[in-house]
């Protein structure tokens, strides 16, 4: 890759919508934490943790989540993503859950950073994809 310090308006676009959908799914999912309707707190009791913990959950993925659709924190934000769905993979193969259940947050994990590789130069000068 080229000593490229802007992004084409495209490539840049590609990534905001492809960063803006898993970013908007675990704003959601972090406010449905913060709010406890019974279903996430069943749901959470489920996967073998108490309900005590539901709001700090929450509190952990909304401020990672800002974190990451903020452009001068968004490398830090995805770091703290991909830990928060490390756990949420660890948690789905403890309790044996399904592959769907297990692969979404690593489907979310590789969009978030694919998202991110594509608006940010700081980040494709650490991970240069090799062009042909």
């Amino acid at each position: 890759m080229t000593n490229q310090t802007t992004i084409s308006r495209g490539r840049l676009w590609a990534g905001r919508i492809i960063s803006g959908l898993p970013g908007l799914f675990l704003l959601v999912d972090g406010g449905m934490k913060l709010v406890k309707p019974p279903l996430v707190v069943e749901a959470t009791v489920q996967l073998g943790y108490p309900e005590s913990v539901i709001v700090g959950l929450g509190i952990v993925l909304t401020v990672s989540t800002l974190l990451y659709l903020i452009p001068r924190t968004s490398i830090l934000g995805a770091i703290l993503l991909t830990g928060y769905l490390g756990g949420a993979v660890a948690t789905n193969v403890r309790v044996s859950a399904n592959w769907f259940n297990i692969l979404f947050p690593v489907v979310l994990g590789a969009l978030l950073w694919g998202g991110l590789w594509l608006r940010e130069v700081r980040l494709q000068a650490l991970i240069p994809l090799k062009e042909e």
